[in-house]
């Protein structure tokens, strides 16, 4: 038996996204990161300490999780995530492509690093490699077996695409073989590459979505695997939240930038930034002002930069709503 919930947002859990870089050995198709607004610059382990411990009143209930580009690829991530931990962090998270640079699964313990989280996008090369590139799935796979082996815990994160959403339930044998525990579902969002080349077309319609998605979660929890997967849509009657009011986020990026929406990342509207290695609010307008707002779509950001996704009945009412994009369904 399974058991499906919605995982509620609570002010009582603080998340870090670090992007300590954003360099990267990939050319993935849909990337997001955007270095025009995200910056060109690796972070020295001196800055990452002290933006760190711009959250130091918090780290008892903060999840810190080192992104990129490819955080493997920074010299000094193992004493990053060493830095964080002796700091009190309650969990330290390394989300990355599987290359694993610099041996960084030698210079820890697995108590010192919660979860390697792999991104993979298909059960075969064949799937795979056409969005993150050739020789890819066999070298993050790779990855994971050489995480498992050492001790450390590891994830799999799947993003859906036009590209791969039908071979999404045939993930349940692999994820098994690769002893993956935790496997989350994300959708793929206009932003990045995915802004830049809008004409590819990789986002996925609401009837794909809801008729595919849900379905191959349920199939694959059955293994004994935790799913997660954002909600997406709202039916009218049910009550839109924005993570930027309700939750406690953070989107870290190494020219300073700090989002609370993922959704706005790709535009200077940042409700945050460092200055001198302190955390600051930056002026108005900015995306605090945008959560504020409540429209009968739901998300504003959604509406403003991707209005594709919604749709109309005859009277002008939206026919659903749009969740915020942190809001998640969990299955275990």
């Amino acid at each position: 038996m399974t058991n499906k919930k919605t995982v509620s947002f609570s002010k009582k859990t603080t998340n870090i996204f670090f992007h300590i870089l954003t360099n990267c050995n990939l050319n993935c198709r849909h990337c997001y990161i955007n270095p025009e607004q995200h910056g060109r610059n690796t972070l020295p382990l001196s800055v990452i300490t002290s933006w760190l411990d711009a959250f130091a009143e918090k780290s008892r209930i903060a999840n810190v999780i080192f992104l990129g580009g490819e955080p493997t690829l920074h010299p000094d991530l193992a004493s990053a995530i060493k830095k964080a931990k002796q700091a009190g962090f309650a969990s330290v998270t390394v989300d990355t492509n599987g290359y694993l640079f610099h041996d960084v699964l030698s210079k820890l313990g697995p108590d010192e690093a919660d979860y390697f989280s792999f991104s993979l996008d298909g059960p075969t090369a064949a799937v795979n490699d056409r969005l993150r590139g050739q020789g890819v799935y066999e070298k993050c796979t790779a990855g994971i077996r050489a995480a498992n082996r050492r001790g450390f815990a590891t994830s799999l994160i799947y993003t859906v695409s036009q590209s791969n959403i039908h071979d999404l339930d045939r993930m349940g044998p692999l994820l098994e073989d690769l002893g993956i525990r935790r496997f989350f579902i994300q959708v793929i969002g206009i932003r990045g590459k995915s802004a830049e080349n809008r004409d590819e077309k990789l986002q996925v319609s609401r009837e794909e979505w809801i008729r595919i998605v849900p379905e191959a979660a349920e199939k694959i929890a059955k293994r004994g695997i935790t799913v997660t997967y954002p909600k997406v849509f709202l039916k009218p009657e049910e009550t839109f939240e924005c993570t930027g009011l309700v939750a406690d986020n953070y989107f870290i990026f190494p020219n300073g930038r700090v989002y609370r929406c993922p959704l706005c990342e790709d535009f200077p509207i940042h409700s945050l930034c460092f200055k001198d290695n302190q955390l600051a609010e930056t002026e108005r307008l900015n995306e605090s002002d945008f959560f504020n707002l409540s429209i009968p779509e739901g998300c504003v950001m959604n509406k403003l930069i991707q209005p594709q996704n919604l749709s109309y009945g005859s009277n002008g009412i939206p026919e659903y709503k749009i969740a915020c994009c942190m809001l998640k369904e969990e299955i275990s």
